[in-house]
């Protein structure tokens, strides 16, 4: 599971980082992203989608967190 970071870029978008492959992409889709609730299922623009574990409430970006490729 690679190590992600995930922050808002210059124009407000999220975009979600893979160091060990070098791929930024924006974030289409995040299955969970309410107040109470952040994570699951991410699509990025590029198609490709991964998994991270939902957490309890959403987090201050910039953030590093693990993430599993679907």
């Amino acid at each position: 599971m690679p190590k992600v970071m995930i922050r808002h870029n210059e124009e407000g978008a999220m975009t979600f980082y893979v160091a060990k492959k070098d791929l930024e992409e924006t974030v289409v889709s995040l299955e969970h992203e309410g107040p109470d609730k952040w994570g699951g299922e991410v699509e990025l623009a590029d198609g490709s989608r991964y998994f991270l574990d939902p957490l309890d409430e959403a987090p201050r970006l910039p953030i590093t967190l693990r993430a599993k490729r679907l």
